[in-house]
């Protein structure tokens, strides 16, 4: 009857045996994070943000001082009075 003991294995063998069974665990570790990350990582990409407003444009404009002072107020007069369009362009 022959028992592991009684083998011959060389030192190399018991390497490669401990290396492929530590990689392989971290193989599985590696998958289970990732897969972890991805469920439970929300979803933002599915909606573009907004980008600025009427309003902090025309005031970005009269800060750059592209129109004076009754230019910016004459428009934001006009903005706030008129309904936000829906049409693009």
């Amino acid at each position: 009857m022959m028992f592991w003991y009684d083998h011959d294995v060389s030192g190399w063998g018991w390497f490669a045996m401990s290396a492929s069974m530590i990689l392989f665990w971290a193989l599985i570790i590696t998958a289970a994070v990732l897969l972890f990350r991805a469920l439970g990582r929300p979803h933002e990409h599915t909606h573009s943000p907004a980008g600025p407003s009427p309003e902090q444009l025309l005031a970005e404009r009269f800060a750059r001082g592209e129109i004076d002072d009754d230019e910016y107020q004459r428009r934001l007069t006009a903005l706030r009075a008129s309904p936000p369009s829906t049409k693009p362009g």
